[in-house]
């Protein structure tokens, strides 16, 4: 939204006034002269986004203390070549100034954004030069104002209310509007922090990929609306806007790169050392390019894989999945797959294909249904899920700009990363997309998606 403003900005000074009147609209965040950083014309700065829980009057939970159900970092660098992310875990332990410890998260229901910030700083060492805060009601408005994102869903997230919030989701590529998008990126009582991190990062990146500059700048005064209703922040001057809004033009065509969090999973909390948090923070300011990060971690991984408990590299620690997954195909087919079925001959040990597989019809924007299908596979461990995905007659977003293709036995294989993992690998036949999606938080190696991918048969 700020790129698009600011694109109209050269021609037209009342552009940038209308981006000035948006953070007017709602009263300015109290935060101290002190806590912030002011950085000088075009240089990097870091803007820290907190979702707060604030919920419709009458709904579950309305009118309790509010929490800051989401803290994410954003690193505007026009000298790099990726936009960085680093999520803050909601139950991460942490010490906040003032209040002894507990959940990161119960900042801002003792001080608001100001005490979020002050603890922040504290556990990162990082300098933050603006607070922006949105609520629930404010995401929802803005993705459907977007036209929606295509996602691609891990597996089936069930939940009919009460004590979490409802949300009735169905594994596979599929278009996701506000309340689900909502839901889909809020969800977690059967995973972890850590992985609906890794959520709620592959949703905004998938949003910026997905949504077009020109859409921004056409839809620019509902958003602005949007923005000015639902958001609160630090910034209020005009001279403040536009050097924000000249760092969001200059860093507009770079990608989103996930700072993955290195932590560890209590009963109630999250834990991360002083040591552990200011090495992401140096990873979130020197962030790599997402190709220099994948080759780096492939090349680490390999060598490990050879070194760890004598692994076969041939099949990079995978087993035989070759019946088990022809009886999941045969269950895609029954259950009305109108396209060719891949299935998965090989997986980790511990893994398990889960069936019933679905079969479905993928519906465009434009209203269209396209055969479809999903094979999911579930890891050990909370949330970690992967799977074969089939989608005919039509080119999904998340496929398009490969950063490699590979070539095996005459077929050409298009990998894509996300910072240090490789996130899919995908192949064509025909008019017919298939892929390997590896789980939310990166749980199969560069090399095992890319024999899992090889060594898939079509029934």
């Amino acid at each position: 939204m700020l790129a698009a403003a600011g694109a109209t900005s050269v021609a037209a000074f009342h552009e940038v006034k209308q981006v000035v009147n948006a953070f007017n609209e709602s009263p300015a965040l109290q935060l101290g002269q002190t806590d912030l950083s002011t950085a000088a014309p075009g240089k990097p700065q870091t803007i820290m986004l907190i979702g707060s829980d604030v919920r419709e009057k009458g709904a579950s939970g309305y009118g309790g203390g509010q929490r800051s159900d989401t803290i994410i970092l954003i690193r505007l660098d026009p000298s790099k070549k990726a936009t960085a992310l680093l999520s803050i875990p909601r139950d991460l332990k942490v010490s906040i100034p003032g209040h002894g410890v507990g959940k990161i998260n119960e900042a801002y229901e003792d001080g608001g954004a100001k005490l979020t910030l002050e603890t922040v700083k504290e556990i990162t060492g990082l300098r933050i030069n603006h607070v922006i805060s949105v609520n629930f009601l404010g995401f929802v408005d803005a993705v459907n104002q977007l036209g929606c994102v295509y996602m691609d869903i891990d597996h089936r997230y069930y939940n009919p209310g009460g004590s979490y919030a409802a949300i009735d989701l169905q594994p596979g590529y599929q278009r996701l509007c506000g309340r689900d998008a909502l839901s889909f990126v809020r969800y977690r009582h059967t995973d972890t922090d850590i992985v609906r991190a890794s959520r709620q990062q592959q949703f905004l990146a998938q949003m910026k990929q997905q949504v077009s500059l020109g859409t921004l700048f056409g839809e620019r005064d509902k958003l602005l609306k949007i923005f000015g209703k639902y958001t609160r922040s630090d910034i209020h001057s005009t001279s403040a806007v536009l050097r924000l809004l000249k760092l969001a033009i200059s860093s507009a065509g770079n990608p989103i790169q996930q700072i993955p969090f290195d932590g560890s999973l209590g009963p109630s909390y999250v834990f991360a050392s002083d040591t552990q948090m200011h090495k992401m923070a140096r990873q979130f300011i020197g962030v790599e390019s997402i190709k220099t990060a994948a080759k780096k971690a492939a090349s680490k991984r390999s060598h490990r894989s050879k070194r760890k408990h004598g692994v076969n590299p041939a099949n990079f620690g995978l087993i035989d999945s070759s019946s088990i997954g022809r009886q999941v195909a045969l269950q895609t087919v029954s259950a009305g797959a109108r396209l060719p079925v891949f299935y998965p001959r090989l997986i980790e040990s511990g893994d398990v294909i889960l069936s019933p597989p679905r079969a479905y019809d993928f519906i465009t924007k434009d209203h269209k249904h396209r055969p479809a299908y999903r094979i999911v596979v579930k890891a050990p461990g909370l949330g970690q899920y992967w799977g074969i995905q089939g989608l005919a007659d039509f080119n999904p977003p998340n496929l398009k700009a490969q950063h490699e293709t590979r070539h095996y036995n005459g077929r050409g294989y298009y990998i894509y990363f996300e910072g240090k993992v490789t996130r899919t690998v995908a192949w064509k036949v025909h008019k017919t997309w298939y892929w390997v999606q590896n789980s939310l938080s990166g749980a199969l190696s560069e090399n095992q998606m890319i024999t899992i991918a090889r060594t898939a048969r079509s029934l």
